[in-house]
């Protein structure tokens, strides 16, 4: 029996042995350092110097938008009271319902700018014209912009609006 003890006691501190070490192995062992990739900029001691956005830098001015006050008033695109100007000839469209200055400016530049020519449009006028209101096609038609120009046109605001509201 004793025979049987001694193996016992050898095989267990033969396995106690083997766990210590694999211990002692996994805690001794280090993480491996990661090397990072060196990306230099302006700020790395003896790099190159940042380079100019020449895209914004020597651009040309964009539009009277992005004037100061100054130069909008010397251009005569804004007068001393930081009013816009005056329209242009022709026709209020804005008073038009459905009529906005996005697609005032877009009429104006297919070179519709009065309520009688609106008011004149045939279907045939409608079918040229429509497409190239481009988001706002179907306006024409939809919010009725023949009938309420017949009305601005002969100056019956008060026939414009018991049909169609206040201006």
């Amino acid at each position: 029996m004793t025979d049987l003890s001694d193996n016992t006691l050898i095989i267990v501190a033969a396995v106690v042995l083997v766990a210590v070490l694999v211990a002692w192995w996994i805690l001794r062992r280090r993480p491996a350092e990661r090397i990072r990739a060196q990306t230099p900029d302006v700020l790395t001691p003896g790099a190159a110097p940042a380079e100019r956005n020449t895209l914004l830098v020597e651009a040309p001015p964009a539009s009277v938008g992005m004037m100061g006050l100054g130069e909008a008033v010397a251009a005569g695109a804004v007068d001393v009271a930081g009013e816009a100007p005056p329209p242009q000839e022709g026709d209020d469209l804005t008073r038009i319902k459905g009529v906005g200055p996005k697609l005032s400016a877009m009429l104006r530049g297919l070179g519709v700018t009065r309520y009688d020519q609106i008011a004149g449009w045939s279907e045939a006028d409608v079918a040229r014209i429509d497409p190239q209101l481009g988001a706002f096609q179907g306006r024409i038609a939809r919010d009725n912009w023949i009938e309420q120009c017949r009305y601005l046109a002969a100056g019956d605001t008060a026939g414009f609006e018991g049909r169609f509201g206040k201006v």
